[in-house]
C-alpha cells in the first residue's frame, strides 16, 4: 500500500492538474476525504473509470462549470494530451490526440481524431463546435479506437455525453457577463410530459466583442454571435425499452478570423513601400491589432436529428442509433492580410450525413461478455472556393517582378528600348506578346486584373461501413483476457470542377516565343515564375478537372482491425497491455494544388492510415484519489500530411510516424475541503520516413531555387526529423479549495495551470518564427446557497496574459513572408446559475 500512496504523491508532485471529478454515483467510503467513482462508456459499456482497461480522460459538469469550458476548443485546458485549434475560419478547427490528427482547411480529409455526440458521429470538425449544451461527461480516449467506433479514430475519439431528460421537473439558468462585451445566457429544463415520456429543452445565445480590431476599417475580429437550440425526448414504455429523440439547431454570424503578420519579407514589404498601403508591424503582434483591407466574415449553421433505441433482450442489451445532419459553412477573407485589396477568398460547403449504428452487447453475469455491433455512413458534400484579384494586385505583381534588366533593353532594337524603359518585367512581356498578338495581348491590361483568379469547386460522395466485435473473458477472478475484431470499408466518389480566371498563370513561360528570338533564355521568365500562383509548377500549367479518360474519380479501401489485451486486477492496482491497430481510409486533395497522377505536382489524393500502438497501463486506487499511467508506442504508416503551402494543400502521405511517451492522470482528496487532480503527457516523435515534405522557402539546401524558372523542388525529405506541432511536455493542474460558511452557503477557490514546452508550431516557417510553448493560468471563485440552488462564481481565463502563437503559416502569394494565429488575451467574468 505504501508504493501506492508514493505513485499517488510523485504523479501530483509533478504537476497537480486536471482531467476531471465526473458527476457520477458516489462510491461508499467510510470518510469524507473519498472521492467520486467515475462512470464512463469507453468500451460501449459502463464501467468505472479505474475498470476500463484503455487511456482515457474524462470531464465532468462541475469541472466544465468551474473551468468555463465553453466549448471544445476550451477543453484542451483539462486533457493536456487533446490539442485543439482554430484557424482562419469558424469551421477550421483541428483535433489532436498524442500528437496525432489533421484534416483542418481540407474538405477532402478527414480527421483521425472522431467526435461523437451522444453516440452520433460528427464527420467534419466544424459540427462539433456548438457552445454545448447540459453535458454530463465528456471522454477523450487516446489511442487507436477502431475496434468499436468504426470511423476515422485512428488517433483517439472525443465522446460526449449529454443529461437525458428525467422524470422530476427541473432544470438550469445560467446568465454570464465579463470583458469584451461577453454576454451569455444558457437555459435547460426537464421533466415528464407522462409516467412514461420526459423531454429537456435547452438553448444558448452567446455574444462577445472582437479580441482583435482591424486598424484599417476599425471594427472588431474575432468576435462571437451563436445561438443553439436542442429538444430531446425520451420515451420508456416499459422497464426494458427506451427510445430517445434528440434535435439540434445552431446558428454562428461572426467576424472571423485574426491573422497577424509575424515576419514581413521582401512581398509584404512593397505592399508598404512601393503600394504606399499598411501592413502589420510585426513587433507588435501581441498587441492583437490586424490589418485587413476588409473585415473577414463566417457563418455556419449545422441542424440534425437523431434517434437512440434500447431494448433488453435478456440475454443482451439491443442499441440502435439513426442520425442525419446538415451542415453549411461559408467564409470570407482577404487572404492577403494587408490593407492592400490584392486578393480575396469566398469558400463554402455543404455537408449532409447520414449515419446507423446497431451493436448488441451480452448482459450476463458469466466469465464471458461480447459486444457486436456495425456502422454505416453516407455522405454528400459540396465544397469550393473563389479567389480574386482586387484593385490593387497589378501594382502588386508589378513590384514582384521586378525592373527591366539592362541586358534586356539592350538586346532590343533602340526604337523599342524607350517603350520599357522604367516599366517592369511584368509589362515587358505583355508588350513583347503584343507585338505578335496585339488582339489579344496589351500591355499593362492582359495580367493581373481586377477580378481574376479561381473558381475551385468540388463534390464528393462518401458511403463507409464497418462490422466490429468484442469479446471480454475472464479467466479467473483476477485477469481479464480481450480481442475485439473490425472490418472497416470505405468508397469516396469525388467530382472537381476547377476554372482558373487567371490567363497569367495558364502561360508556358519558359515556352514564350518571344523569349528565345531574343536570346533572352532565363532573365525575364526566372523573375516572373513566382508571380504564377496557380498550376505554376504543373505541365500543364491549368486544372485538369476529374474523372476524366484517366481518372475514375473513385477511391476505395477497406482494412481488419484488430486489438487484444490482458487486466490484471491486483486489488489497489489494475494493470493492463495492450496491442491495437487502427485505419483510417484515403482522402481526396480538394485543393487547387491537387495534380493528377505522376504530374509534377502534389497528387490527388493520399493513401489510408494505418496504425498500430502498444500500450501498458496501471490504474491505482489508494486513500482520497487514485493515479492512473500508460506507456505506448504507437506509429502510424502512411500518415496524411496536410501541408498548407500558400494557395493550397500539399497532400502526401509520410512513410511512416512514430511517437514514444506515456501519460499520467490523477485526483487526490487529502483532506475534505482540498481536491486536488493531475495530467502529463510526454512525447517522443520522429518521422521515421518522411521524403515527400512540402518545400518551403527558409529551406534553403533541400529547397533551392531553380535560375531558369525561378521555382523550388515540390519535396524535401524530413526523415528522422521530430514533427512540428507536437510539445515534448504538456500538463495541466488544478487545485480547489471548498469552505463552508455556515448554514446553506459554500464556497469554493480553484486555480488551474496549463503548461505545454515550446515546440515548432509548422514544418512550414522557419523554426525561429514557429516555436511556442504556453504557460495558461485559469481561476474562478465560487459561492453557492444550496438551499435556494443559486451559485454566483468570478472566473478568469489566461489571467497572466501569457502570450503564445497557436499556429503560424507562410503568407499567401508573399514568398518569404509569415504570418500566425495568436492566442486569446485574458477574458474574465460573472456566472450566475440558478437550478430549480
Amino acid at each position: 500500500m505504501r508504493n501506492v500512496h508514493l505513485l499517488g504523491a510523485t504523479a501530483l508532485a509533478l504537476v497537480i492538474a486536471a482531467p476531471a471529478f465526473a458527476q457520477q454515483k458516489p462510491a461508499p467510503a467510510p470518510d469524507n476525504t473519498a472521492i467520486d467513482e467515475i462512470v464512463v462508456t469507453a468500451t460501449k459499456r459502463e464501467q468505472t473509470l479505474q475498470d476500463v482497461p484503455i487511456s482515457v480522460a474524462v470531464t465532468g459538469q462541475q469541472t466544465i462549470e468551474r473551468a468555463q469550458v465553453r466549448d471544445l476548443i476550451d477543453l484542451q485546458s483539462v486533457v493536456p494530451s487533446l490539442k485543439v485549434s482554430q484557424f482562419n475560419a469558424t469551421g477550421q478547427t483541428n483535433f489532436v490526440i498524442r500528437g496525432f490528427g489533421n484534416g483542418n482547411g481540407n474538405d477532402g480529409i478527414e480527421s483521425s481524431v472522431g467526435v461523437f455526440i451522444d453516440g452520433v458521429y460528427r464527420s467534419r470538425s466544424a459540427a462539433a463546435l456548438d457552445d454545448l449544451p447540459e453535458v454530463e461527461r465528456i471522454e477523450v480516449l487516446r489511442g487507436p479506437q477502431s475496434t468499436l467506433f468504426g470511423k476515422n479514430v485512428s488517433a483517439g475519439a472525443i465522446s460526449i455525453v449529454t443529461k437525458k431528460p428525467q422524470f422530476e421537473a427541473g432544470g438550469k439558468l445560467e446568465a454570464t457577463i465579463g470583458n469584451y462585451n461577453t454576454r451569455q445566457i444558457k437555459g435547460s429544463f426537464t421533466g415528464p410530459l407522462s409516467d412514461t415520456l420526459a423531454v429537456r429543452l435547452s438553448g444558448s445565445l452567446n455574444k462577445r466583442d472582437g479580441f482583435f480590431t482591424n486598424l484599417t476599417t476599425g471594427n472588431d475580429v474575432n468576435d462571437r454571435d451563436r445561438w443553439s437550440i436542442r429538444g430531446d425526448v425520451l420515451w420508456e414504455p416499459t422497464d426494458k425499452t427506451s427510445f430517445r429523440v434528440i434535435a439540434d439547431y445552431n446558428k454562428i454570424n461572426e467576424t472571423c478570423c485574426a491573422v497577424s503578420s509575424i515576419y514581413n519579407g521582401p512581398a509584404t514589404l512593397a505592399i508598404g513601400a512601393v503600394l504606399k498601403k499598411p501592413i502589420s508591424d510585426t513587433t507588435k503582434v501581441f498587441d492583437r491589432n490586424v490589418i485587413f483591407n476588409t473585415d473577414p466574415n463566417n457563418t455556419l449553421s449545422g441542424k440534425g436529428v437523431s434517434g437512440q433505441v434500447d431494448h433488453d433482450l435478456g440475454f443482451a442489451k439491443l442499441t440502435a442509433i439513426t442520425a442525419y445532419r446538415n451542415q453549411k459553412n461559408a467564409s470570407f477573407q482577404d487572404i492577403d492580410f494587408t490593407g492592400a485589396d490584392i486578393s480575396n477568398n469566398k469558400t463554402a460547403n455543404t455537408i449532409k450525413t447520414f449515419t446507423q449504428e446497431v451493436r448488441l452487447a451480452s448482459s450476463g453475469d458469466g466469465p464471458l461478455n461480447w459486444l457486436i455491433g456495425g456502422f454505416y455512413q453516407k455522405e454528400k458534400m459540396d465544397t469550393g472556393r473563389t479567389i480574386t484579384y482586387g484593385s490593387d494586385i497589378r501594382a502588386f505583381a508589378d513590384a514582384l517582378s521586378g525592373p527591366v534588366p539592362a541586358t534586356l533593353l539592350g538586346a532590343l532594337p533602340a526604337t523599342l528600348r524607350p517603350a520599357l524603359t522604367g516599366r517592369s518585367n511584368l509589362y515587358a512581356l505583355e508588350f513583347l506578346q503584343s507585338l505578335a498578338t496585339p488582339t489579344l495581348v496589351k500591355p499593362g491590361l492582359t495580367y493581373f486584373q481586377p477580378g481574376q483568379g479561381i473558381n475551385d469547386f468540388y463534390k464528393m460522395n462518401q458511403t463507409s461501413y464497418s462490422l466490429f466485435g468484442q469479446v471480454d473473458y475472464q479467466v479467473t477472478d483476477k485477469l481479464t483476457l480481450t480481442g475485439g475484431l473490425a472490418y472497416l470499408n470505405d468508397d469516396k466518389k469525388a467530382r472537381s470542377n476547377v476554372v482558373m480566371n487567371d490567363p497569367f498563370s495558364s502561360l508556358n513561360l519558359s515556352a514564350v516565343p518571344q523569349f528565345p528570338a531574343l536570346g533572352l533564355p532565363g532573365n525575364l521568365y526566372s523573375a516572373l515564375g513566382a508571380l504564377q500562383f496557380f498550376y505554376g509548377n504543373s505541365p500543364t500549367h491549368g486544372p485538369v478537372n476529374y474523372p476524366n479518360a484517366t481518372e475514375s474519380g473513385e477511391l476505395k479501401g477497406d482494412k481488419v482491425t484488430y486489438a487484444v489485451r490482458a487486466a490484471y486486477d491486483f486489488g489497489a492496482i489494475n494493470a493492463y497491455v495492450s496491442y491495437s491497430t487502427g485505419w483510417k481510409a484515403g482522402a481526396y486533395n480538394l485543393s487547387s494544388d491537387s495534380r493528377p497522377p505522376n504530374a509534377n505536382g502534389v497528387g490527388r489524393t493520399a493513401q489510408p492510415e494505418n496504425v498500430d500502438v502498444y500500450e501498458l497501463g496501471v490504474k491505482a486506487n489508494f486513500p482520497g484519489g487514485y493515479a492512473n499511467a500508460a506507456v505506448f508506442k504507437q506509429s502510424i504508416k502512411g500518415f496524411q500530411s496536410n501541408a498548407f503551402t500558400g494557395l493550397g494543400y500539399s497532400l502526401v502521405n509520410a512513410g511512416e510516424e512514430s511517437v514514444k511517451g506515456f501519460e499520467i492522470d490523477s485526483a487526490w482528496r487529502p483532506v475534505e475541503w482540498l481536491n486536488l487532480t493531475a495530467a502529463v503527457t510526454y512525447l517522443d516523435p520522429v518521422y521515421d520516413s518522411f521524403t515527400g515534405a512540402a518545400c518551403v522557402n527558409y529551406d534553403t539546401a533541400r529547397c533551392p531555387v531553380d535560375p531558369a524558372t525561378g521555382r523550388r523542388p515540390n519535396f524535401r525529405d524530413l526523415t528522422g526529423e521530430r514533427p512540428a506541432a507536437i510539445p515534448k511536455w504538456s500538463f495541466s493542474t488544478s487545485a480547489t479549495v471548498n469552505h463552508d460558511f455556515g448554514g446553506d452557503y459554500r464556497g469554493y477557490a480553484r486555480v488551474e495551470f496549463d503548461y505545454a514546452s515550446k515546440t515548432q508550431l509548422t514544418e512550414t516557417t522557419p523554426p525561429e518564427l514557429s516555436t511556442w510553448g504556453q504557460n495558461v493560468v485559469n481561476a474562478s471563485l465560487g459561492l453557492t446557497n444550496t438551499a435556494k440552488q443559486i451559485e454566483v462564481s468570478v472566473w478568469a481565463r489566461n489571467l497572466t496574459k501569457d502570450n503564445s502563437l497557436i499556429s503560424t503559416f507562410a503568407t499567401v502569394a508573399q514568398d518569404g513572408s509569415y504570418s500566425g494565429y495568436p492566442n486569446a488575451p485574458r477574458t474574465y467574468g460573472v456566472t450566475v446559475r440558478k437550478s430549480f
